[in-house]
Order: C-alpha cells, then sequence, then structure tokens
C-alpha cells in the first residue's frame, strides 16, 4: 500500500508541477523548438514563402516567437498588413513580459515547472539583437507605407529595448556567478564552457549594422544630419570594411564640416568624391539567406551527489555546429553584375548570443539535473521501483535543449549605393526584378529579401540628400 501511495504521489507531483506551467505544450515539454519548426524553416530556405507560413507551428514558444517569425514570413509574402500585425503582437508581448509586477507569480509557477522539466517552461525573453530586429522590421513596414516618422519612432525604441536587455542580461549573468559560487558549481561548470564552442565576441557580433546604417538614412532623409551622422557611424564600427558605409560617414562628415573626421577618414578609406550634379542615390539594403538554428548538444557533467560521490550527468544544450551559410548569388542592376559587401552578419550574432547566455542555461541545468536525480533516488530507496522506472523515462524524455531563437531572420545583410542619372533603374536576380525610380537630389530606397529561388522586394523615394 506505501508503495502504491509513492508511486501516485509521484505521479500527481509531477502532474502539478506541469499543469502549474503557463507555458506547457508538447513541443516545450518533450521536444524543442527548431525541431517543431523545421518543416516551416525547410520551406523557407527553399523560397516557398507561403508554404512556410502554412508549416509554422500555433504559438509553440509563446507570442512573442510567434509573433516575430509570422511577422517576417508574412512581410515576405508581401502582406504587410499582417506582417505589422503580427510585429505588434510581439512587441505587445514584450512589453507586458517587462512589467515584472504582473509576470510575477506565473513566472514562479514556470521557474518551478522548468526545475523538474526544461529550460523550455520558462517565459521566453528575448535577445537585444531579436528585439533590435523586431522594431527594424516594424520600421521597413512603415517605410513601405510611406510613414517616415514612424519608421523613426522604431528605430529609438530599437535603440532603447536594446540597451535595456543589455542592462537585463548583464544582471542575470552577474547573479549566476554568485549562484555558481554559493552551489558550489563554478569549477564543474567551468569546465563545461571551457569545452563548449565558443563563437569569440566582437562588437559586429553584438551590434546591428543594419538597424545603425537604416536609422542614419532615415534620419539623414528627415534632415537630421548630426543623428544621421552618429548612427552612420556606428554602422561603420561595426562594418569597417563595407566602403558605402564610409562613403555615407564621409559625405555627412563634408556637410557638417567634421574637418578632423574627414581628415582621418580620407586616411582610411581615401577622398570623398561628391556627385555628379543631376544624379539621385540609389541605396540597396539585401537580405541573404535564412539564419542558422541551433541544434541540440549533449554534454556529461560531473558532479558530486548528496553523499558526496562523484555522478555523472548529462546536459542538453543548444549548439550551433559549423555550417556555412547558403547564400544567393550575385544581384545585378540594369543587367550589370553588382558586389555587394555585407553589413550585418545574422548568423554571428546569434551564436554570440547563445555564447553570452551560456552560463545561465548551464546553471539551470546543473541544478535540473541533480533535481531529478534526487526525485529517482528517493524513490528507489523507498523501493518503489514503477516509480523510479517513471523518473528514469520523464527525465530522460523532458531534458531538451532550449532552441528558441528567431529563426526565420536572413543569414546576413549586404548593403550597396551608387549615385545614378534619373529614371527608371532596374535591379535583377534570376529573372525576378525590382523597379526603383531615382529622381535629382533625392535617396530612392530599395529593400530585398532572397531565400531560396524567392525575392522579395519594393522600393521607396525618401527625402533629399
Amino acid at each position: 500500500m506505501k508503495k502504491h501511495f509513492r508511486h501516485i504521489t509521484l505521479v500527481f507531483f509531477c502532474a502539478f508541477i506541469l499543469s502549474g506551467c503557463a507555458n506547457l505544450s508538447g513541443h516545450s515539454l518533450f521536444s524543442h523548438y527548431s525541431a517543431s519548426i523545421k518543416s516551416s524553416r525547410q520551406a523557407l530556405y527553399q523560397g516557398q514563402i507561403q508554404g512556410a507560413l502554412d508549416s509554422l507551428p500555433d504559438e509553440p514558444a509563446g507570442a512573442i516567437l510567434d509573433g516575430m517569425e509570422r511577422g517576417r514570413l508574412t512581410l515576405l509574402a508581401g502582406d504587410y498588413t499582417a506582417s505589422f500585425a503580427a510585429l505588434q503582437k510581439s512587441d505587445n508581448a514584450v512589453k507586458e513580459q517587462q512589467n515584472a509586477a504582473r509576470i510575477q507569480v506565473s513566472e514562479g509557477l514556470n521557474q518551478a515547472g522548468a526545475l523538474f522539466t526544461n529550460d523550455n517552461m520558462i517565459s521566453y525573453q528575448a535577445s537585444d539583437y531579436e528585439l533590435g530586429f523586431l522594431h527594424l522590421y516594424l520600421a521597413l513596414n512603415y517605410i513601405h507605407n510611406r510613414d517616415l516618422n514612424g519608421a523613426l519612432v522604431e528605430m529609438r525604441r530599437a535603440n532603447q529595448v536594446q540597451e535595456a536587455a543589455k542592462q537585463q542580461r548583464e544582471s542575470e549573468l552577474a547573479s549566476v556567478e554568485s549562484q555558481l559560487r554559493k552551489e558550489g558549481l563554478a569549477d564543474n561548470i567551468g569546465s563545461v564552457l571551457a569545452r563548449y564552442p565558443n563563437a569569440g565576441q566582437t562588437l559586429a557580433a553584438v551590434q546591428n549594422g543594419y538597424l545603425f546604417y537604416l536609422s542614419g538614412m532615415l534620419y539623414e532623409a528627415d534632415g537630421n544630419l548630426n543623428d544621421a551622422y552618429i548612427d552612420f557611424k556606428r554602422a561603420l564600427a561595426v562594418a569597417p570594411d563595407n566602403p558605402y558605409v564610409a562613403e555615407a560617414v564621409q559625405r555627412l562628415a563634408e556637410r557638417l564640416s567634421m574637418t578632423d573626421d574627414q581628415q582621418l577618414l580620407a586616411k582610411k578609406y581615401g577622398p570623398w568624391q561628391s556627385p555628379q550634379s543631376g544624379t539621385g542615390r540609389l541605396i540597396i539594403l539585401d537580405e541573404q539567406g535564412v539564419v542558422q538554428a541551433p541544434e541540440g548538444w549533449r554534454l556529461p557533467l560531473w558532479l558530486y551527489n548528496s553523499q558526496g560521490q562523484s555522478v555523472l550527468y548529462n546536459l542538453a544544450l543548444p549548439h550551433y555546429p559549423p555550417r556555412p551559410a547558403v547564400l544567393p548569388g550575385k544581384l545585378s542592376l540594369n543587367n550589370r553584375l553588382l558586389t555587394v559587401p555585407p553589413l550585418v552578419n545574422v548568423d554571428q550574432m546569434a551564436k554570440q548570443n547563445l555564447n553570452e547566455t551560456l552560463p545561465v542555461r548551464v546553471l539551470r541545468q546543473s541544478l535540473r539535473v541533480i533535481a531529478k536525480e534526487q526525485v529517482r533516488q528517493s524513490a528507489a530507496r523507498n523501493g518503489d521501483e514503477v516509480g523510479n522506472v517513471l523518473a528514469n523515462i520523464f527525465n530522460t524524455l523532458t531534458e531538451q535543449p532550449d532552441t528558441r531563437s528567431w529563426q526565420t531572420l536572413p543569414a546576413q545583410v549586404a548593403l550597396y549605393q551608387e549615385d545614378l542619372p534619373p529614371g527608371s533603374h532596374q535591379i535583377q536576380w534570376q529573372g525576378r526584378s525590382v523597379d526603383a525610380e531615382v529622381k535629382p537630389g533625392r535617396t530612392t530606397m530599395v529593400w530585398i529579401s532572397r531565400q531560396g529561388q524567392s525575392m522579395s522586394g519594393w522600393s521607396v523615394l525618401l527625402g533629399g540628400n
């Protein structure tokens, strides 16, 4: 009778933990995010945008990621109303989450569930680079609708939310370091971090040159040359080898009479050549490929149990295996092949973000595998063989890596700029094209996104040069 009672207790305890988790789903409990949207990503890789939308599961990781994925895919599909609505849904979910007082109780249940299941049970918090892209794509929707003021608001918000997310992450990492020392796990987890493939931190991996350049371009179109100059310089710090970013900085340095900057820039990039009279500026923002998705990675970890014995546990962590990005070929402008240098490497940003959050992930995993093992040992000591077997099965099935991330983003974004005579010009690729009207003294922005054999794109005439 006692064995039967202990067995029932274990089952009902697990049921209580799981039922209390707001994020409970089959995807988060017995699988992981990358696996749940694999079909959608495969369709996107092949350029089948509608197929990617149709196979996207319904909120496998909550409203924030769902809004991001759907907002991106509907933008590629040309459904700007649906794109804006989905991105706003994600934005509203982020705002609600950031109100800590409102989510404290429910998040406590999620954390408890995560201690006995996996990190996928914790409410997803978008990284700072993802929040930057969220507002960037909201801004692109505004630009497409010729709403420059709305786009500028999103650019300002992007800088604010990225900074807030960065501060929150730094605070969380400091808390984790303190807890590692308290739990006596610093040496064990240090060995895990030493074996984990390191992305390597560079400025380009933590700052978004795409966002900075787009912001500078919009400020310049609005006549705010000082703010434009600041953001162009930030873009150049991220992408110092991009000649078109350097050209934008030199152009603004000339217009603002930044003599010292002009001299320094000329030494590195050569003297700036002013455009011919009567021309207009064509700027192409070229999104390429699909960002890499994290995969599961099993790693052994030796820890001491409550009896002081060294026990081998297995951690399930997200991981980006070495894999070259699949990028499309060259664009053409009026049947002339273009060299379009990169502005941002999104793969690199995703890997760096994972690397930065790794100590937090490893600590949670270590505490979790210990807690699961204690439940199993308790059942074994009490002679509850059924409970012991159930605990083993439960532990194995629920230990899933947290692979949640925005997985429909491009792999990289490139930039091209040229001063052209007025008239209609055409950007071409594999039989597809986008028309762009150039006017004297004006800037024409062309947005293009290419995945598989698909090309989405449009052009819009901005303010003066």
